[in-house]
């Protein structure tokens, strides 16, 4: 199985299953909540009951006994007529509820019915009826269940917090560590090329003494192979470190590129270079080529049958100081979804690939370059286009889409 496609299996089932503790931890609160509301409403229809004893009945130990019950049912409650006038309260706020202000009683109506349409807006009322008159009595949540009802929710969020913080240190020390190992491979293959590419050089040499001038030309291409070697050889020197950059026009960069590498593929593939030949960018030429290179290998990869065509289109967007490089090719194409997906390292369709090559391409033209890579735009069975873009360095820009 491909590793992207493993590490991304793995996070989506503990996502799952991250969902499901969060999903249990509420369902368990809310039982716990409704088991405790309905502890609360048959305390307060306890002291609805109490009270209503309370005003019916002459025995003063009977009267005792009901303060008693009454008191121990700390039920925050408001009684009112069928008009919404209060008759009397319980649990409520003492310094709101009974004060004095210069001999007098006062109390703040303000907080009465704030606190009376809390009480409509959380539980039905509980009907009471003494002295022939029809009540209601109007009671609230408790402290607790209040804040039980609120700490799950609390407790999930400060988790989702805690686990989004620790997510991002170990992505980023992760992808240190990768960058460093990364870049330790880089420069010890570059150093490993080094040896056997000098010690060519030397053979190459010996082999224009040795063979007729009718064989030369075999001589001219294996230097042609040499040197490309000192430049794969270069470029993973080149990792890790700031890489000069210089402007240079994209055009002639990219056709010399295509004509060292058209000649190394089958020739039933066609390659069309057309657009703004002179317009310029910020480039490094070793970096830049690799880029290309591993662009038009994905896009050859693609076609299948080995007849097709790769077009490549250069032009500029004058209002934003951009350089835009469109390569389409007339291969299988890509699913929408995994437009993204095909950047990750190890990701790769075919059976002996690393999944390197547009990591890589990813990692020079943002990293290096400064710029952008992206899959603009593909459909199954027609072509892909990669789309390029680099900061311009030219005031001839063309005005193409």
């Amino acid at each position: 199985m491909n590793p992207y496609q493993n590490n991304r299996r793995w996070k989506y089932f503990l996502l799952s299953f991250a969902i499901v503790i969060a999903v249990s931890s509420l369902a368990y609160t809310d039982f716990l909540v409704n088991n405790i509301a309905k502890s609360e409403r048959t305390r307060a229809e306890l002291w609805a009951k109490s009270l209503k004893t309370m005003f019916e009945t002459d025995n003063d130990e009977m009267m005792n006994f009901l303060f008693v019950i009454r008191d121990s049912l700390p039920v925050p409650a408001i009684v009112t007529n069928e008009k919404d006038s209060i008759i009397t309260y319980q649990g409520l706020d003492t310094a709101k509820t009974y004060f004095k202000i210069e001999g007098h009683k006062k109390y703040d109506p303000a907080y009465f019915n704030k606190e009376l349409r809390k009480m409509k807006s959380q539980h039905k009322p509980i009907p009471l009826e003494f002295y022939g008159q029809k009540n209601l009595v109007y009671y609230k949540d408790s402290n607790l269940l209040t804040q039980l009802r609120v700490f799950p929710y609390i407790q999930l969020s400060l988790i989702a917090v805690f686990l989004l913080l620790a997510y991002v240190v170990f992505n980023s020390s992760r992808k240190s560590e990768q960058d460093q190992v990364w870049v330790g491979m880089a420069k010890e293959t570059a150093h490993q090329l080094g040896t056997p590419v000098s010690s060519l050089m030397a053979w190459l040499e010996l082999l224009k003494d040795k063979l007729p001038d009718t064989e030369q030309h075999l001589v001219e291409q294996m230097e042609n192979d040499i040197q490309r070697l000192e430049v794969v050889a270069d470029r993973f020197s080149k990792i890790g470190s700031r890489p000069v950059l210089s402007s240079h026009k994209v055009y002639q960069v990219v056709k010399d590129f295509v004509d060292y590498f058209r000649v190394r593929i089958s020739d039933k593939i066609t390659f069309t270079i057309k657009g703004d030949k002179e317009i310029e960018a910020f480039l490094n030429v070793p970096l830049f080529d690799w880029v290309i290179e591993n662009i038009l290998k994905n896009a050859v990869n693609a076609i299948e049958g080995g007849h097709g065509d790769i077009i490549i289109e250069i032009k500029g967007n004058p209002s934003k100081k951009q350089v835009i490089i469109d390569i389409t090719d007339t291969g299988k194409g890509i699913s929408k979804y995994k437009f993204e997906t095909v950047f990750q390292p190890g990701y790769t369709t075919r059976k002996r690939g690393w999944g390197l090559g547009l990591s890589l391409t990813k990692r020079m033209v943002e990293n290096y370059h400064k710029g952008s890579v992206f899959v603009k735009e593909s459909e199954i069975g027609k072509g892909t286009t990669f789309r390029i873009i680099l900061k311009s360095n030219t005031k001839h820009v063309s005005t193409n889409d």
